[in-house]
């Protein structure tokens, strides 16, 4: 099972979390696993690419492990672009957690 954790501060997405490989197929094959990573991943690229932020991430793939933590302090311009990339990323997250609850747990703080 995945975990994923996601941490919000005065409503904007601060700190985002993944643990462990979602176990629905075989490592390698798990579609639910690698949609999961997609989502999380792409969202890492808009925040480096589109809105030019300088985030805090950590990777490891054996463990299946990525967490992304975002700066404070950003101008409002750019917030409102991580807002967008990253509101996103939780919605691509909860669409896949409701269709595969038994191999996912999601926790928005």
């Amino acid at each position: 099972m995945t975990k994923v954790k996601i941490l919000k501060n005065k409503g904007h997405i601060v700190d985002i979390e993944c643990d462990g490989h979602t176990g629905y197929g075989v490592q390698g094959e798990d579609i639910v696993c690698a949609s999961l990573s997609s989502i999380v991943q792409t969202a890492a690229l808009g925040l480096l690419y589109e809105a030019q932020v300088q985030i805090d991430m950590q990777r490891d793939e054996a463990r299946g492990y990525i967490h992304i933590r975002i700066p404070s302090g950003l101008q409002s311009t750019t917030q409102i672009k991580v807002d967008a990339i990253l509101n996103t990323m939780l919605y691509g997250i909860a669409d896949l957690y409701e269709g595969f609850s038994d191999f996912i747990e999601l926790e928005v703080k």
